[in-house]
């Protein structure tokens, strides 16, 4: 069944869009031709855009854009609910689509705005941007006035002639999801395999991201049990601190437990990660950076080192073979430099 969300664009104390939202949606559930379901930004908190790396590689590194990217891949196509401010659609809708793009294209988008002359400005930026992300955007609009269609400018009351513009914007969304599925439904022939492949590379690669994940929340718990379940048993570190490589699990927790010693808490940070994944190995590299609170309560913001984690599939599982962490050389003064920044 197509699935449209029917997206509430503000977040503003005393926002008329959740009324919006639900007019759209009780007009929308007599359908039987699709499952309509409110999104409230209010509920997918996001800070402006914090993502190191452009939404087109899709490899996003908070775990706040990874729960947002899993909403929006939910559905097939949107009904955007908009105020107008300034001339301009809320900030804070233009900052939760420009974190993603692949979760947009190809799905369809309908727009239902509100204001002093009906939100008609912020329509037509929301157009245009959603098009820029290959979005398949209708025709059919609706724009209600906070004159004539909100008693009191508080109460939405719209006139007759909007359930019908409102039907007819739903048919046209509805529509164009069943186009926007065939645009993004991959093409079969002869190239299959590697299509499979491609595949199996996205789920390696999604679990490797989740396996970085795990070390990140192993450290800051402190929890040495888990670390032991991320790394090979015969895995070979080259550490920040001596000697020149650690070998064997053992040595390689050792490491992590003197940490865990001197912090009374600790925060480990990996940014820029770029995985590269083949059938059973795999690296990916990055920058990393540990800070927290010492014992004594010294609080210690840390310097970001270069990191690479090598993976090795065993019984389908990844484990991490080897990983690295350096810091550039001054060559003249035979000292690290550690006051740069990613």
């Amino acid at each position: 069944m197509t699935r449209i969300g029917i997206l509430v664009g503000s977040t503003r104390p005393g926002r008329k869009g959740e009324q919006v939202a639900r007019w759209v949606h009780d007009r929308a559930a007599g359908r039987g031709d699709a499952v309509f379901e409110v999104i409230d930004l209010l509920d997918h908190p996001l800070p402006h855009l914090d993502e190191p790396l452009p939404a087109l590689t899709g490899r996003y590194q908070h775990e706040h854009t990874r729960a947002w990217a899993a909403t929006v891949a939910r559905f097939d196509g949107f009904v955007m609910i908009t105020p107008e401010y300034n001339a301009s659609a809320p900030a804070v809708l233009k900052n939760a689509i420009d974190y993603l793009y692949a979760e947009w294209t190809h799905k369809a988008v309908g727009f239902v705005s509100y204001g002093a002359r009906g939100g008609v400005l912020a329509a037509r930026q929301l157009r245009t941007l959603c098009e820029l992300l290959q979005m398949g955007t209708v025709t059919p609009q609706v724009s209600l006035s906070l004159h004539t269609d909100f008693e009191d400018q508080a109460v939405l009351k719209p006139g007759a002639h909007h359930s019908d513009a409102l039907d007819t914007l739903l048919d046209h969304v509805v529509a164009r999801c069943a186009e926007g599925r065939a645009t993004a439904a991959p093409v079969r022939r002869e190239a299959d395999l590697e299509t499979d492949g491609a595949e199996d590379r996205e789920t390696d690669e999604a679990a490797i991201r989740r396996h970085i994940d795990g070390i990140v929340d192993a450290i800051q718990a402190k929890d040495l049990d888990r670390l032991r379940r991320v790394y090979s048993t015969d895995v070979v570190s080259f550490d920040i601190d001596p000697p020149l490589q650690h070998v064997g699990i053992d040595a390689k927790l050792k490491n992590w437990a003197n940490v865990f010693t001197h912090f009374q808490d600790v925060t480990y940070e990996v940014r820029d990660l770029v995985p590269t994944v083949g059938e059973d190995l795999a690296f990916t590299h990055g920058f990393g950076r540990l800070r927290g609170t010492l014992a004594d309560g010294t609080a210690v913001d840390g310097f970001w080192v270069r990191v690479t984690f090598c993976f090795r599939k065993t019984d389908g599982a990844w484990l991490i073979t080897h990983d690295q962490v350096s810091v550039p050389l001054d060559i003249l003064g035979g000292r690290g430099v550690v006051d740069l920044e990613p």
